[in-house]
């Protein structure tokens, strides 16, 4: 017979694997949507977990721009490869992902026992471009695992025209956009049969 304290642990195990499964094993990255909405709601919750996940300094230069209407979803379209294109206009919700060419002016804000910091990135373009660009790579990782966790599921894509989305979506030049990411329900036939074949511990890991 299962004590009171086995029969706890046992659901927190499950409660472990149900969650380590909705966000890796059983998640999927969809090719189609289905036409259930995706509410402000969760699209905020999202990124309220996503500013969660560490980043040097951190700096989270993540910014995000959801493009909800037709209308604005058109306007990305043109940016994109044709399989991205069909996509995103099915798609009920996109993010581009950008991230603030000037996130350093918010260190003192974001680091405060260390606001210096702030001046070492002011004069060194290259360096604030590159923890920018990096920084909010790591948060893109961030965001694709909160979009997981809300059971939804995210597509994210890299084929477009960076130049153009930055031209048509932030055109002060303050924002630099890094991937797109489609967000929604999927569809009964929103992937492939098989999952695409990933490298073994033995050829990825090194143990030194």
């Amino acid at each position: 017979m299962q004590t009171m304290t086995e029969t706890v642990d046992a659901a927190g195990i499950r409660q472990r694997q149900a969650a380590v499964a909705g966000l890796f094993q059983d998640a999927r990255t969809p090719n189609a949507f289905s036409d259930q909405t995706v509410s402000d709601g969760e699209a905020r919750a999202i990124y309220e977990l996503t500013r969660l996940g560490p980043t040097a300094f951190n700096n989270q230069p993540l910014r995000i721009t959801y493009l909800r209407s037709a209308q604005a979803r058109n306007r990305l379209a043109r940016f994109l490869t044709e399989p991205n294109r069909r996509k995103t206009l099915e798609a009920p919700l996109t993010a581009v992902l950008a991230f603030d060419a000037n996130w350093h002016e918010k260190i003192p804000e974001v680091f405060p026992h260390a606001p210096h910091l702030r001046d070492r990135f002011v004069a060194n373009k290259q360096a604030r471009a590159a923890s920018g660009n990096n920084n909010a790579f790591l948060q893109a990782g961030y965001f694709i695992m909160a979009v997981r966790s809300m059971g939804l599921a995210a597509g994210p894509m890299g084929g477009f025209d960076a130049a153009g989305v930055d031209g048509e979506f932030f055109p002060d030049g303050n924002q630099r956009s890094i991937l797109v990411v489609n967000i929604g329900h999927p569809a009964a036939n929103a992937w492939r049969e098989e999952r695409l074949p990933r490298l073994s511990y033995a050829t990825a890991v090194a143990t030194l």
